[in-house]
């Protein structure tokens, strides 16, 4: 059986976690996989059977994207990017990979350079495959044209096939990026990375909320480190809505929210006999399935469990540092009437409470997007893997 290294570094939320063991997940029944984590660990996070986790010490950043911290304030950050990139080289030579798939870089997290050129430089030298896995919307910089050229030139230096997880027909890469046509690598879009239901690993917790027999309101915002403004605002919704609609709202505030912020919104809502907090749910599908609205963030899992379920959607971006990879997402969902778009406005206690209304009397539209993407990027990894990927790249 061939060998595959999986390198994913999260840093803010827990979206380029969860999608990248989606992958591995379509990978594992072909190769012997060592997953490489760079970020925070999250506690009863369910990995693949079969799967090797290499956990790096744990990097993340500030909301704005301004400085890189290690999660271990004990440790400095020169300390823990050596330790890392030993670590790496290290793990690269015992396992010796045939293919190593590096997720996002060089489209984004360039500031990991200091691990990830001696990694690629390491494969390149034994012969290794290098893929790089990104996803549909690629965040644009002020200077477009220097990041466009650094990511060309490190492609074609490294890589040996690019996999787009997306639809073109919904977002082309060249809206983010206009360069494709300079890289020398294979070129393939994949269809979208969605989850499957796993009905099989629900908690007790998740079957006890579950079986509540009124309409479901689910409030997420991912990992938890931003969109409490969302969720401050849901929970003084919760006490406008309850005289108003039968219901309850099923709140997951994240792993990584701060304590202080999650029992704030603990306190804030001890009255609400229609709300419910928790912190996390490795199934966040199953309660999409059921949901009759979904309020979130317009991050790419949360997205795809929106399409895949058909539900009714209220979605707010993600804004900070600039970012429009998530406007970009939501505004093309709520053209094709697909999804509701929220505007920081709207987070007001009393006038979310309204948009929840009005949401839950509307019907969204059905897509037929590509949602296939894992079975095919284990076709594309499979075909590079053992030399048989077609010459032209699609």
């Amino acid at each position: 059986m061939k060998k595959l290294m999986f390198y994913c570094q999260h840093i803010l939320g827990m979206g380029h976690l969860i999608r990248s063991m989606e992958i591995v997940r379509g990978l594992v029944e072909d190769f012997e996989i060592c997953f490489i984590n760079g970020g925070e660990v999250i506690q009863n996070y369910q990995v693949p059977n079969g799967v090797t986790v290499v956990n790096l010490p744990a990097i993340k950043t500030d909301i704005e994207f301004r400085e890189l911290r290690p999660v271990d304030q004990s440790v400095s950050l020169e300390v823990v990017q050596e330790t890392r990139k030993h670590l790496l080289l290290n793990q690269i030579a015992t396992f010796q990979p045939d293919v190593l798939m590096v997720e996002l870089f060089p489209f984004g997290r360039r500031r990991f350079s200091f691990e990830l050129i001696p990694l690629m430089e390491a494969a390149k030298a034994n012969g290794t495959k290098v893929v790089c896995s990104l996803r549909d919307i690629v965040v644009t910089k002020q200077d477009q044209a220097r990041h466009e050229a650094k990511i060309c030139r490190l492609m074609n230096q490294y890589f040996d096939q690019l996999l787009i997880h997306g639809d073109p027909s919904l977002h082309p890469l060249e809206d983010s990026f206009s360069r494709v046509e300079d890289l020398n690598c294979e070129v393939h879009y994949t269809g979208y990375v969605a989850q499957q239901p796993e009905n099989n690993r629900l908690t007790l917790v998740d079957r006890w909320a579950l079986s509540r027999q009124s309409p479901m309101i689910l409030v997420s915002v991912g990992g938890g480190r931003f969109g409490h403004e969302l969720l401050r605002g849901m929970v003084g919704a919760a006490e406008y809505l309850s005289t108003r609609i039968p219901h309850h709202i099923q709140m997951f505030a994240g792993p990584f929210i701060p304590e202080s912020v999650f029992w704030q919104l603990k306190q804030a809502g001890r009255d609400c006999h229609n709300l419910h907090i928790h912190r996390y749910t490795p199934n966040l599908l199953a309660y999409m399935e059921q949901a009759d609205l979904s309020v979130s963030m317009s991050g790419y899992n949360t997205t795809m469990n929106i399409l895949t379920t058909g539900v009714n959607a209220l979605m707010l971006p993600f804004t900070g540092n600039d970012d429009q990879e998530q406007t970009i997402r939501v505004r093309r969902l709520d053209e094709l009437g697909v999804a509701q778009m929220l505007q920081k406005v709207d987070v007001a206690p009393e006038r979310l409470a309204q948009r929840v209304e009005r949401a839950l009397n509307s019907k969204p539209q059905s897509t037929r997007f590509d949602l296939d993407g894992v079975q095919k990027t284990a076709q594309q990894v499979r075909s590079l893997a053992y030399d048989n990927h077609p010459a032209v790249a699609a």
